[in-house]
């Protein structure tokens, strides 16, 4: 069997193993090189990271690598963070009635605004890649997290003790937030092993998962401070266990494909009030380029449109990204754009990021900022590669 049979063999059995309707939570970016290229780092990331990115890839390099990194993102729709921001700073008792319920109210219609809501995701671990041979072995403990918020209950501007306003001493701006979340807290043991030289791997990552799963309810009252933290409730704790597979094909020095797919078996767990909460597959395809050794052009895509924790906002993300590096890997210079093609009012978000070697050392860092959602997200790593 040639290596493209084998490539085209993993992916049409890492295909038959994802139902065809199912939904999975979103692709997190984990680690500051993919966030600096755009989100994209399926067929790219050969570092410990790959245990989380693509297990094939902990084959393509014969390396040992250690490394802890930590970032998340955000994402604010409308203006809905700065409308809770001019909440908080609310005067109720403002004598001038009539002025202080209109501005209560263009409040409350910019916080109940459709589609006003936030997004969140994160990630930190501890990441570890060695070898035996062609065969490569990985190791992570890890903690991915995502989440969001949306009005539950709509804001609400009313005079008092006057409804009419007539001869009112106060007026109370109040609503509510819901605030879902899931973190997976996991340990996950990687194996992956290297075909031809290196021109297709295969790997495949088992994860222990502890689930923890919130849902909580936010009070939003015109004039008191919000604390999104102090508001996500008591967790439901549940354990599962997910698979992810992967592969690489190399077919020549200066192009190579990838394809993962992340939970494969569904793994479940306990939602809060009753109930479970299922994770679908999340599969993810990608090619990347060398035009010469140095730089790296690569493009990563989700096959699949994946939920997310805010109604009505689904991901389906196009990530693409540059990485130029300069005296034999002593830095390196990235940048990089994403899409969720799921909305097509979203304009790409650009990333960038930094990469700095010294011998064995490592340190990198990425982000990148969405200018019309204000949605930001940053990354740090440090390692050791030997």
């Amino acid at each position: 069997m040639s290596c493209f049979q084998s490539l085209r063999a993993a992916v049409i059995f890492i295909g038959l193993m994802v139902p065809a309707q199912a939904l999975a939570v979103e692709f997190v970016t984990v680690g500051p090189r993919a966030m600096g290229m755009g989100g994209a780092g399926v067929a790219i990331t050969t570092d410990a990271l790959a245990t989380y990115w693509n297990p094939a890839g902990l084959a393509m390099t014969q390396t040992v690598d250690v490394r802890i990194q930590g970032g998340g993102q955000g994402i604010d729709r409308l203006g809905i963070a700065d409308a809770v921001h001019d909440l908080e700073n609310f005067n109720p008792n403002d004598p001038n009635i009539a002025a202080n319920y209109a501005k209560a109210k263009d409040i409350a219609n910019r916080i109940n605004r459709p589609g006003a809501t936030v997004s969140l995701n994160g990630s930190a671990g501890l990441y570890i890649k060695g070898h035996l041979g062609e065969h490569a072995f990985g190791l992570n403990v890890s903690d991915v997290a995502t989440g969001g918020g949306y009005v539950s209950d709509p804001a609400k501007a009313t005079c008092n003790p006057n409804p009419s306003c007539v001869g009112a001493t106060s007026v109370s701006l109040t609503g509510a937030m819901t605030l879902p979340l899931l973190e997976a807290r996991q340990v996950a043991f990687s194996y992956a092993y290297a075909f031809a030289d290196k021109t297709f791997s295969f790997g495949v990552t088992g994860k222990i998962i502890q689930g923890a799963t919130y849902s909580g309810n936010m009070i939003l009252t015109g004039g008191t401070d919000v604390s999104v933290t102090d508001n996500f409730g008591k967790s439901t704790l549940s354990t599962a266990f997910g698979i992810d597979a992967g592969a690489i094909y190399r077919p020549s020095s200066w192009l190579r494909f990838g394809v993962v797919a992340k939970d494969i078996n569904q793994p479940t767990f306990d939602a809060p009030g009753g109930g479970e909460l299922k994770l679908g597959p999340q599969v993810r395809g990608a090619v990347a380029v060398n035009p010469y050794s140095s730089l790296t052009l690569t493009a990563d895509v989700d096959a699949t449109s994946n939920k997310t924790f805010v109604p009505g906002v689904k991901s389906q993300v196009l990530s693409l990204g540059a990485e130029q590096t300069i005296f034999a890997e002593f830095m390196s210079f990235r940048l990089g754009a994403f899409k969720n093609m799921q909305d097509a009012g979203t304009p790409f978000t650009p990333t960038a990021g930094l990469g700095l070697r010294i011998f064995a050392f490592r340190m990198d860092v990425g982000g990148g900022y969405d200018f019309r959602e204000k949605g930001a997200l940053g990354s740090l790593s440090l390692s050791l590669t030997f």
